[in-house]
């Protein structure tokens, strides 16, 4: 009876191997994707839920937007992240998405979302096709309106100062024509001076430029 088990064990995995080997196999290296992902996944920002996943929706994955018109968080200054969620949360400023999303944050909340978007890398606007006659228009403008000195030489923004590189175009315009409406204010108005100091094509021209940046970190 022993040897009968011993010899039949085997053949029977043998069996059970030749059989279902293949889908063992994909199961084993399913189970191993799942474990390596979830691995990945806190060490990238603690246990389910993040705070950050409700951005991705809108912000893409990890802070880089695929959409025009949502600005990609990767790489933004942590302060300025903070201040604008707490400007969205007092009404400071108005969206009706952000606004009631930053009113369930708490102060930590805020604080350890802006710091990690300000810890992430941000890509280029790959999916934005600039005009190059604005773009050219545009990139004197910026020259000619000093950017770089609130902004930085690389208008990646710094303290509450956004980065600018590579947002998308059409929330760059939407920006520049609520400074110039008066919809949107900063403290020191150089923004709005500025917006108003453009006419409305050399809003368009600024904003396809900057669109077009391809955004490095310092």
């Amino acid at each position: 009876m022993k040897k009968i088990l011993l010899f039949g064990i085997p053949l029977v995995a043998v069996l059970l191997l030749a059989i279902f080997g293949s889908d063992l196999l994909g199961l084993y290296r399913l189970q191993s994707y799942v474990t390596t992902s979830a691995a990945a996944y806190v060490a990238d920002g603690g246990p389910w839920p993040h705070v950050v996943d409700t951005c991705t929706v809108c912000h893409g994955v990890k802070g880089n937007s695929l959409h025009q018109g949502y600005p990609s968080l990767a790489g933004q200054p942590a302060p300025y992240l903070e201040t604008q969620l707490h400007n969205f949360a007092s009404e400071a400023r108005r969206n009706p998405n952000m606004g009631p999303l930053a009113k369930t944050m708490s102060d930590p909340q805020i604080k350890s979302l802006a710091a990690y978007f300000a810890s992430v890398t941000p890509v280029a606007n790959h999916y934005f096709q600039p005009d190059a006659r604005l773009r050219e228009k545009g990139q004197r403008l910026v020259a000619a309106g000093n950017c770089v000195a609130c902004h930085g030489a690389q208008l990646m923004g710094h303290d509450q100062f956004p980065r600018l590189a590579g947002q998308g175009y059409d929330y760059l315009l939407a920006q520049f024509d609520e400074f110039a409406s008066g919809i949107r204010s900063e403290p020191t108005g150089v923004m709005k001076n500025l917006a108003t100091g453009f006419s409305p094509e050399d809003r368009q021209a600024i904003a396809i430029y900057l669109a077009s940046l391809d955004p490095k970190k310092n």
